[in-house]
């Protein structure tokens, strides 16, 4: 499993392009070759990047699913809608589709952050207010989903 680290601010241009920071970058050096998949998250406002071999993975459970169950076909269209691949130029920038910067709401300010083992693209603004608002939830959060004392049975 790829390990993806830190939480970074960048700017995107007119276009789209977002320059990745080097600390980033010299972590994705691995999965330049494969190349990446972008698209919009399920749960938030924002967009997400897998390496090839993370989005492989993912789609190799995705095809263990029975698609003759309409909720299993109708997650797996909506969970790939809007999907792209993408590849990181020469000089280290991300084109971000356009479709997907209008879904996510990016504009110019953006943040790119590591959730293990992907990496989440948010507008600036919309990162920070999910955090806010996050904020004073989070120890309950913590508890629930880290606090197992390895006394349940499984």
């Amino acid at each position: 499993m790829t390990s993806i680290i830190g939480t970074y601010e960048c700017k995107a241009d007119a276009k789209g392009r977002v320059m990745l920071p080097v600390a980033l970058k010299n972590q994705m050096v691995p999965f330049m070759n494969q190349g990446f998949v972008i698209k919009r998250s399920v749960f938030q406002p924002c967009l997400e990047l897998y390496p090839m071999s993370e989005w492989d993975g993912l789609m190799t459970q995705l095809n263990r699913k029975n698609r003759f169950k309409k909720k299993n076909n109708d997650f797996i269209r909506r969970f790939t809608a809007g999907v792209k691949i993408v590849e990181i130029d020469a000089t280290g920038r991300l084109l971000i589709p356009k479709n997907l910067i209008a879904v996510a709401g990016i504009g110019r300010e953006v943040v790119l952050s590591s959730a293990i083992n992907i990496i989440e693209i948010w507008d600036k603004e919309a990162y920070e207010q999910v955090l806010e608002e996050t904020a004073s939830d989070f120890a309950d959060l913590a508890e629930e989903v880290m606090g197992d004392d390895g006394d349940s049975v499984s």
